[in-house]
């Protein structure tokens, strides 16, 4: 299903919970103009780029030789995806894992949870180190399947996870079916599992380090979308970038635009496509059950619902797929956040009622809802590292809406292959997630092939 045009963010777009309350460098410009040259560009002043800006500073001062470095952002910082989340950092201890295990083996399974594990303790201490004021909360996610057939599949993949003996595994606790309603407080709760995860203010998280960054030297450009990059560097090794406001020169160049990177990099085109989803805020206007924990409710592999609940006593929750997943031209290769999807404009009323026991009564309504573009790999992984045959430029793309516990340490890995010419090995990010030739050239597209899946469980039920 190509795209009839590059993707680009576009103006106007949906107000999301997280953006009300704006930083002062929300449409900053360091400088007037752009500099003509720099040694690196990072393209995207979301949770992406501006971690690899703090990652690269960090490295900076061990080795004492700073870059000079310049944000390059398409509309208002952080105003893509990471603007508009859930705001829940869930690393996936066995559903993700299962299905990597069935693939590349349990080694490689156990290397991602991990990895993803990781980041709930380091989000923590660099909150603690920079007194960030992002309402971080370290919890237990509880994960739901909400019926039979997905609790049984996913039992069965937790079982085989287990046997393995690998670390991250053993942080995940199962409560089976019989139980799982009166330990979840979830209605119709066909099992159970509960491990660590976390959740925050994303906004506020970025905009902090952004903030740092800037008192440091960086140079942001917000309202400046790259068009495009040179085919090749020049005689002294600078990359040619043409921006909406002029061009700069780098030798390095970080892509961190997640939905827009085909925009940028043709060859990414098939390989990380801009997929559109849904969320909202909801609150109540008395006192509702409290909700120590965030959420996961399955209700199929496809479909799914993520919460948390914030200190306010409000709920941020998204998904809705069960009501737009069938119109593919709906959310697959689109930009446009500006506007609901009309199908899921309503799903969320009366949610919390639907689902939680002792909400019945709470009168908890929608109190914002909006929507945002999400990069999906064409083969759920994410893209990490060197662009293939291009020189000095970096990959830090492609979440599959699964951002939170990857971007982080994933960035750390970029700043080390930068600063310090390490190896991709040597970062400590999962080998499956490599940026690879063969991945770009590989046909398979498992949003697709699930889309497809979902549409065969529709017609069985019919």
């Amino acid at each position: 299903m190509p795209s009839p045009t590059p993707p680009m963010p576009i103006q106007n777009s949906t107000e999301s919970f997280w953006r009300t309350q704006l930083d002062p460098l929300d449409s900053h410009r360091t400088t007037e103009a752009l500099p003509t040259k720099t040694d690196i560009v990072v393209i995207g002043a979301g949770y992406a780029g501006v971690s690899a800006v703090y990652f690269l500073l960090e490295r900076s001062k061990v080795l004492a030789s700073k870059p000079s470095i310049v944000i390059l952002e398409a509309r208002e910082a952080c105003s893509g995806a990471t603007g508009r989340n859930g705001g829940h950092l869930k690393p996936d201890l066995h559903n993700r894992p299962a299905s990597i295990a069935s693939e590349f083996g349990i080694d490689a399974a156990a290397e991602a949870a991990a990895f993803e594990a990781e980041h709930v303790g380091m989000i923590k201490e660099v909150v603690e180190k920079e007194k960030i004021d992002c309402d971080f909360v370290v919890t237990r996610v509880v994960d739901v399947p909400l019926n039979e057939s997905v609790g049984i599949k996913l039992k069965a993949g937790y079982e085989q996870l287990v046997k393995s003996a690998a670390a991250p595994f053993k942080d995940v606790s199962y409560t089976d079916y019989d139980k799982a309603e009166g330990m979840s407080g979830v209605k119709g709760a066909k099992g159970c599992f509960t491990y660590t995860a976390g959740h925050l203010w994303p906004y506020k998280f970025v905009l902090h380090l952004l903030t740092k960054a800037i008192t440091e030297g960086v140079n942001l450009q917000t309202h400046t979308p790259v068009q495009r990059v040179s085919s090749s560097q020049d005689a002294e090794g600078y990359w040619a970038i043409t921006t909406a406001r002029g061009a700069i020169r780098a030798k390095t160049i970080v892509h961190a635009s997640n939905a827009y990177t085909s925009t940028i990099l043709p060859e990414y085109k098939d390989s990380i496509v801009p997929v559109r989803g849904i969320c909202c805020r909801i609150t109540t206007p008395k006192p509702a059950p409290h909700l120590s924990n965030s959420y996961i409710l399955r209700s199929s592999g496809w479909d799914y619902e993520y919460l948390i609940p914030r200190s306010d006593g409000s709920i941020v929750v998204g998904g809705a797929r069960s009501v737009f997943y069938s119109d593919l031209s709906n959310w697959y290769n689109t930009t446009d956040d500006s506007k609901l999807m009309d199908s899921a404009r309503h799903y969320f009323d009366g949610y919390m009622q639907r689902h939680f026991r002792g909400w019945e009564d709470s009168g908890a309504a929608v109190d914002k809802i909006w929507t945002g573009i999400m990069g999906y790999s064409t083969d759920s992984l994410p893209h990490i590292g060197a662009v293939p045959s291009k020189p000095s430029q970096f990959m830090l793309a492609g979440f599959t809406g699964h951002g939170m516990p990857q971007i982080f340490l994933s960035a750390r890995g970029i700043a080390s292959m930068i600063m310090e010419d390490k190896k991709f090995e040597e970062t400590g990010v999962p080998r499956i997630y490599q940026t690879t030739r063969a991945r770009l050239d590989s046909k398979r597209n498992k949003i697709l092939e699930s889309w497809e899946e979902s549409q065969n469980e529709v017609r069985s039920k019919l």
